[in-house]
């Protein structure tokens, strides 16, 4: 099939063509018919299968046949990486069409986003948080809402967004077209869906257990401590064009760029402590190849869409199987090949069999010249006491001297039966005698 067999119009197949596409995907083929009749839709794809297109050609053919002022489609997705890459998506399909779409996102100031949104938009893209604001300011009106689109929506439950996207969803007219995205249905967002979405079309392609089979994936068995040097020796070999370094904190992706940098190698990190536009500066520089390696945390990661990225390393393995699939999901994009490379060292290895049951398969294990060394977990000697101690502990007490004879009046040791308080006071009447 080819989209010309999708009832697009001219100036969008025009627009694809000019990005080289003429094959569309498999969500693309079940979505598109169903979305140009203006049905509601669930669906349910992985991460580089193509569904931002998959809704984007539709929205975009819809609107300009029954052009109308103000914001008829609104976008909602998790990230501003996502937000700006779906942006870009329709600017390159809408470049064609009379239709005007902006994006708007915290972490920056507001001011240029409220001067676009002044001259007029037609397609909003946002994050949820910055909506809400320009909303209750009175610079964005929604209730005129023809197509809403919510994006990851799995990840907007996992950020903590789902309180947000109620709020809008009771702004929007209730008359609309609705279409969830999600990557994994949990019950909360099947519960979502059932509430918004009226006699929805299912579309599941490519479930989350798969990867792209063009992508070749390798495991290290290594100590946390030796990571950093396979990482650089790696990172090092001619086969690698591009590197996505995955880390799971924030804390993890800036200490790589400076072990990377202590060996000479240049790398930028992005994550959620990262300002917008050092975050933005990091992927536009790795997007033109000014830098061949990003370090990067999940949340930042999500949007990030390098047509020839040749390497995903998962420097720390992820505690979610499903993370997995969509961090090297990363790589083998739009039929290219890719390479995914995950780093296991001891305390990580029940996140591996996690993955490796999820996907039904086992990762082929390469060696190195750093070998995992197999800890032997022993019980630690219990270490003594001193004093009363805790009654409840198995330490050992210290013993306690002899206990000097009782007829002796200059002894201070307590007798036999004593309580401290008791020993006190006897020791003080002794004292007294003694003056």
């Amino acid at each position: 099939m080819t989209f010309k067999e999708l009832n697009l119009t001219a100036p969008i197949l025009k627009a694809v063509d000019r990005q080289g596409y003429t094959t569309p995907t498999p969500i693309q083929q079940k979505a598109i018919p169903m979305l140009l009749q203006k049905r509601d839709l669930i669906g349910c794809a992985q991460t580089g299968t193509g569904k931002t297109a998959a809704f984007a050609l539709p929205i975009l053919q819809n609107l300009a046949v029954e052009r109308k002022k103000g914001i008829k489609a609104l976008i909602l997705t998790p990230t501003r990486e996502l937000a700006i890459q779906i942006q870009e998506n329709f600017e390159y399909y809408g470049t064609y069409l009379p239709l005007r779409c902006t994006v708007i996102f915290g972490g920056v100031s507001q001011v240029p986003q409220v001067e676009r949104l002044g001259r007029g938009v037609d397609i909003l893209i946002a994050t949820p948080g910055r909506l809400c604001d320009l909303i209750n300011q009175g610079y964005v009106d929604i209730s005129q809402i023809e197509v809403f689109v919510l994006d990851e929506a799995d990840r907007m439950l996992d950020m903590g967004f789902i309180r947000d996207v109620k709020k809008i969803l009771n702004i929007l007219p209730k008359e609309r077209q609705t279409l969830l995205f999600s990557a994994t249905m949990p019950k909360e967002i099947e519960a979502l869906a059932n509430t918004i979405l009226h006699d929805p079309v299912t579309v599941k392609v490519d479930p989350v257990t798969s990867t792209a089979s063009s992508i070749l994936q390798h495991v290290y068995l290594i100590d946390k401590g030796n990571k950093r040097r396979l990482l650089a020796k790696l990172l090092r070999g001619r086969e690698v064009g591009s590197a996505l370094v995955f880390t799971r904190t924030k804390h993890a992706a800036d200490k790589v760029v400076k072990e990377l940098a202590e060996v000479g190698m240049v790398a930028m990190a992005i994550h959620g402590n990262k300002s917008q536009n050092a975050r933005q500066d990091a992927l536009k520089r790795f997007k033109s190849g000014d830098i061949k390696i990003l370090v990067a945390t999940d949340i930042a990661a999500r949007g990030i869409d390098i047509p020839e990225l040749s390497h995903v390393f998962n420097y720390e393995l992820p505690n979610e199987p499903e993370t997995y699939i969509h961090r090297i999901g990363r790589t083998g994009r739009a039929g290219l090949g890719g390479v995914a490379i995950s780093f296991c060292d001891y305390d990580e290895i029940p996140y591996l069999k996690d993955i490796e049951k999820l996907m039904g398969q086992t990762i082929p294990e390469e060696k190195s010249e750093w070998p995992m060394t197999i800890l032997q977990k022993t019980e630690k000697a219990p270490q003594k006491r001193y004093g009363f101690g805790n009654p409840h502990t198995t330490a050992t007490a210290k013993p306690r001297r002899p206990h000097a004879p009782a007829t002796d009046p200059f002894s201070y040791a307590r007798p036999h039966g004593e309580s401290p308080k008791q020993y006190s006071r006897a020791a003080g009447s002794r004292k007294r005698r003694e003056r």
